[in-house]
Order: C-alpha cells, then structure tokens, then sequence
C-alpha cells in the first residue's frame, strides 16, 4: 500500500503512526538506545514536548527511512525527505545506568530505562521456546544476553537496588518486569513475584508483571498480593494462522485458554489493569483481529496495539512493518472500542498502557494519559 504523503502542516498523530512504523535515521551519537532483548528494541526514547515515544532507529527499516533527525539551534529537527516537520530531542542517558552494584555489576545490566519515566527489567533472560524450531520470530531476547549485555536472572535484591537509584535520581514513576517463559507450570509468576515483593520493600511506585497465563490461577492473587498492580498477558496475535506460523511453540497455549486468563486476571486486578500487546503486519486477518480485540476489550483487558518491528537477528529481521493507513485505521477501531467501554490508558496504574511510548493508539484515545498528544 502506498504510505501518504508526510509535510509539515500533518496531523502529529498521523506523522507518530509512521514514524513509530518507518522510523528514523540518526547521526552518530544523538540518542542511546537499546539493542537486542525481550519487547521492542532497536530503537531510542525522544520527546515531541510533554510526550514520549519509543521509535525504531537501529532496525533495516530504520536505515531507509525518509525520516531523519538533523541538529538545529534550538534542538533536533525531525526532516521528512529534507523538509522540517517539528523538533524532537532525544532522552538524556538515565543517571543510574552509571552506577554500580556492591559486586561490580553495572546497574543497566538489570534494568533500563524505557520512554522517560518507566524503569524495565527482563527478570529471568532465558526462555524455554528460544530453540531453533520453537522460538516467536518477532522476538530477541537471547540476543542481549548472548551479547552481554544482561543478566541470565535479576535477584529480587538486586532490583530493588536499582530501583532505589532510579527513583532518586532519574524520577522514573512506574516499574515493568518481564520476563522469558522458564517452564510450563507458574511460566515465570513465582520469580515476578519475589521480585516485586522486594521492590515493595523500597518503592511504593505501581509495578506491571508480565508472564504467560500460568497453569494455576492462584499466581494471580499471589502476584496482586506481592504488590503488583497491574499485569500483561501477551497473545499477540488473535489470528490462530499467524500463530501457529510465528509463535510455534508459544501457540500451543490456545486463545480459549488466553481468554479465560484474561477474565480470571481481571477479577483480581480489575477492569483496565490487564493489558495483552497485539502486533500488526504479520499477515494476520484484519476482520479477526479486531474481533480479538473487542472480545478482550468486553472483558476489561486493553488490548497494546502495536506495529511490527523487525529486529535485528530475528526471524523477521528483513520482513518490512505494517503500512502506516493499515496501522492508522485499527488504532482508530481499538481506541472506538475502548472509548465505548470505558478503558483508557490515563486510568491503566503502570505498564504497557500506561506509557504507550512504543504505540500511537492513545493518541487517538477520546480520554487522554497526560502528555498523550491529541489529534
């Protein structure tokens, strides 16, 4: 589909669909990023005033795109094919990423900083579908490690740690942990939730867990209980063909049993504060996706809707992302649906939703999260 044409008087909205899809090209220096690990990376945090965004700027789509980032008096210029569109600056390097622990592990190597105020970890680095035939193609996280550039586990003691850190010195206001699937039974719960239990210890900041649905719904009342306060179970993809041909392993967790979750995860988080990431431009069926959408929107469950990001060592790594009308036309469906039932990401308490920096969808939310730009 051919993208529209972009020019200094477009909608910011529309001009933050592509350049979250197409992304930008940066000179040496301008911005530090993250390369390789769990959920989008390859990219860089930048500020369009009071509003944050995560934007692919090492990734191959990156290289070509006709937007790029030039030096200018009073900050950077965002260009679209050399003509100025607006100024957008890079996120300063966090304070903590400095810093080290007792032992001589650097801080950012168990946890960074993602958008402007929402510290991240990956608590255990490792996941059991990472093999060759079994691994989720869009996914890198055995990336960063094999690289070294974290740690294979995160000790709860070693979070709260940094979060510590992070509260005093770069004023981050909510935290995120992640985490690889390490088996088939509580899929990563119980870990979350050792560390949340010690963060809690030191932060009284609201926490999002995200882990696969674990075989028994008690870790839901345990992770809540620990001091969770919000939490992500990832489908991904509501079309069963695109799963089954992007996650194979993953897969086998069946979207009946990914529902069920959702409505078990809301009894006990409430309404707004279960969220589940969807990915568009993997081929799925657009029809099915929105009724996906819709159907975990009825439960309570805000659906993440993001485009593909091809990254670097990935199985999709040379695939292209979604064109920016198709990303524009189902943001605009998803937030219809979610205006309509009453969620929002002002009202999620921390997470995906909550910060939005590696989506456009809140933009075009009725109600919006303060420093969400309206259209």
């Amino acid at each position: 589909m051919k993208e529209r044409d972009i020019g200094p008087s477009s909608d910011e909205s529309l001009i933050l669909v592509d350049i979250q899809n197409r992304g930008i090209r940066i000179g040496q220096g301008i911005a530090s990023g993250r390369r390789g690990g769990a959920g989008p990376t390859d990219d860089a945090a930048f500020r369009l005033g009071d509003q944050t965004m995560m934007l692919p700027v090492f990734n191959g789509p990156a290289e070509s795109s006709p937007y790029s980032l030039v030096d200018g008096v009073d900050g950077y210029k965002l260009q679209y094919e050399g003509k100025t569109l607006m100024y957008l600056n890079p996120v300063d390097r966090p304070q903590f990423y400095d810093l080290y622990t007792a032992d001589g592990i650097p801080y950012n190597k168990i946890a960074v900083l993602h958008s402007s105020d929402v510290l991240a970890s990956t608590v255990i680095q490792s996941c059991i579908r990472w093999g060759p035939e079994d691994r989720c193609k869009f996914c890198a996280i055995g990336h960063s490690l094999a690289a070294g550039a974290t740690l294979a586990k995160k000790l709860p003691e070693q979070l709260a740690e940094v979060v510590m850190a992070a509260e005093r010195l770069d004023g981050i206001r909510q935290i995120t942990l992640t985490t690889g699937t390490p088996n088939e039974t509580d899929r990563g719960a119980h870990h979350l939730a050792e560390c949340v239990r010690a963060i809690r210890k030191v932060s009284s900041l609201p926490i999002q867990v995200q882990c696969e649905p674990p075989e028994d719904d008690s870790w839901y009342d345990i992770l809540k209980e620990a001091g969770a306060n919000t939490i992500g179970l990832h489908v991904e993809s509501f079309d069963e063909q695109v799963r089954r041909r992007m996650m194979p392993s993953k897969s086998r967790i069946s979207l009946d049993t990914y529902f069920e979750a959702f409505g078990k995860a809301v009894a006990v988080f409430g309404r707004n504060q279960v969220t589940t990431y969807v990915i568009l431009g993997m081929g799925e069926d657009e029809e099915v996706t929105i009724a996906g959408c819709a159907r975990a929107v009825s439960l309570g469950v805000y659906p993440f809707v993001v485009p593909l990001r091809p990254l670097r060592g990935t199985l999709l790594e040379h695939s292209q992302p979604p064109s920016s009308d198709y990303m524009e036309k189902a943001y605009r469906k998803v937030a219809e649906m979610l205006s309509d039932t009453g969620l929002s990401s002002a009202d999620s308490m921390a997470g995906c939703a909550k910060c939005g920096a590696c989506s456009a969808l809140a933009s075009f939310e009725r109600r919006k999260a303060p420093g969400v730009a309206t259209r």
